[in-house]
């Protein structure tokens, strides 16, 4: 098996085995619109997600954040079955998880469609 890295809103990655809360708030921001999701590794939180778009209540945009959450764990999941090293992304455009192969992320290897 190999290991499985999020990618953060800034770009860095932090490994998901050393993951030890996620979490979602209103938008960092905003107060009427947005939210955020971070994880916490080693008690630092991560932001992995900003939307400050997302229209509704309060509890209509973190009941969205949780699906998030939950999409995000079952990502991870996946990508632990994997027998390659692999990096999960949010995608804001698609508004889903993806993950790839590092191998296909540092241009090592062609990616299999």
């Amino acid at each position: 098996m190999g290991e499985v890295w999020v990618r953060t809103l800034g770009n860095g990655l932090v490994r998901a085995d050393r993951v030890t809360e996620i979490s979602s708030t209103r938008g960092s921001r905003h107060e009427d619109s947005g939210y955020s999701l971070k994880v916490i590794v080693d008690g630092k939180g991560h932001v992995l997600i900003d939307d400050a778009g997302l229209q509704g209540s309060l509890p209509e945009r973190l009941e969205y954040a949780r699906h998030m959450e939950d999409a995000l764990l079952l990502a991870i999941d996946e990508a632990r079955e994997s027998d390659a090293s692999m990096v999960i992304s949010y995608e804001p455009e698609r508004e889903r998880w993806s993950s790839a192969p590092v191998s296909v992320l540092t241009g090592r290897l062609p990616e299999v469609v």
